[in-house]
């Protein structure tokens, strides 16, 4: 094919592309966007000049800004992509939007239910394309784990079991991730860690009917690693949901924000005819029949179409999401999430939330 007739790449911004060990734009995004020819990221933005260069020395990003606004207006961006810190998101979504450039914005999308809805709002009012960084749902694993369900593996689901422990927030933190320690800000274990667990499992063995919850804070305060200092927590570092599914299948969830020893994560599915697990890499096991050990279930070639190269994990599936959204854009599919999912995804944890308040069992209407 000549370059002619190539298909045009879509130009990428990113905002927040700090070349720190904590910045996620640096760790995920820039090298998944690197491993696709359907992207170029032509614009990185910090808040400082010097560390915007030195992303874009690292990258080979032709346009380095100290600020936001002239990389969202910049010709040459076609797509801006907003990864910052929760409670930044909504005025980097609402600019995007008035300049009428497409956005993807890391999740959680709002710091509230109504901020999501709002920045929804307006993005539909805008006519803009938009997207909302839930990654895991496109993991080689678990597009697998979703095909192997609906290939009857485990025969009709009777239940599924969800356990996530991490570190988050507890009695010490990085400075970078203190203000997640506020429940205001946006950034908790219930619309992190369980949003992203919920929205991974989910989309595999369909929607949630009802649920009971408890959401709750068991840790005071915490103290930022780099100065000692210590700070209140008014965040949730604990959320455990018990609910059916729409098929009726029973789901029980357990996430802990605060994990200081032996963590892990994984997701158990049990079915009539078989069992089958998702492990903390999101690889899957199976077995069968009556007591039968579980044994790993290599992913088929099929579903590894992306070189892994050198990328971190978390690369390697943000690599599989833009994969994704450049297959909607050639297409016009809308597979990867939009706002409208976000806003749904939110009105879960919002259920989740008065479940917990209320000590009511709630049915969830999606």
């Amino acid at each position: 094919m000549s370059k002619a007739n190539e298909p045009k790449k879509i130009r990428v911004g990113i905002i927040g592309a700090s070349p720190s060990q904590h910045g996620w734009a640096v760790h995920a995004h820039l090298p998944a966007l690197a491993a696709l020819p359907a992207y170029e990221v032509t614009a990185v933005s910090t808040t400082r000049q010097a560390s915007a260069d030195e992303t874009a020395r690292r990258f080979g990003v032709r346009h380095a800004f100290d600020r936001p606004g002239p990389l969202i207006e910049h010709p040459e961006v076609d797509l801006v992509v907003v990864s910052v810190r929760t409670p930044l998101h909504a005025g980097l979504v609402r600019a995007a939007c008035a300049a009428k450039k497409p956005v993807l914005c890391e999740w959680p999308l709002g710091a509230s239910l109504a901020e999501t809805a709002d920045l929804a709002r307006g993005a539909e009012s805008a006519g803009v394309r938009t997207a909302v960084g839930l990654q895991r749902r496109f993991a080689p694993g678990v597009r697998y784990l979703r095909d192997l369900l609906d290939q009857g593996y485990v025969g009709e689901v009777r239940s599924v079991a969800i356990d996530v422990a991490m570190p988050m927030l507890g009695a010490q933190v990085p400075k970078a991730h203190a203000y997640g320690a506020d429940a205001g800000n946006g950034a908790t274990t219930l619309t992190i860690i369980a949003a992203h667990y919920l929205d991974t499992v989910l989309s595999a063995v369909g929607d949630l009917q009802s649920l009971s919850a408890v959401v709750a804070r068991r840790i005071d305060a915490t103290t930022i690693l780099e100065t000692g200092e210590v700070v209140p927590v008014t965040a949730p570092d604990q959320v455990a949901i018990a609910g059916t599914l729409a098929s009726g299948a029973v789901l029980s969830a357990h996430f802990d924000g605060g994990k200081r020893n032996g963590g892990g994560r994984s997701v158990t599915v049990s079915g009539t005819e078989g069992d089958l697990r998702l492990s903390e890499d999101l690889t899957v096991s199976g077995a069968r029949g009556n007591g039968q050990p579980l044994q790993p279930l290599p992913t088929p070639e099929r579903y590894l179409t992306i070189p892994r190269s050198a990328m971190p994990d978390e690369a390697y599936l943000m690599a599989y999401f833009y994969a994704a959204l450049a297959k909607d854009w050639a297409e016009g599919t809308e597979v990867v999430p939009t706002f409208r999912e976000a806003l749904r995804l939110y009105r879960l944890l919002d259920t989740i939330s008065e479940s917990s308040a209320t000590g009511q069992r709630l049915d969830w209407k999606g």
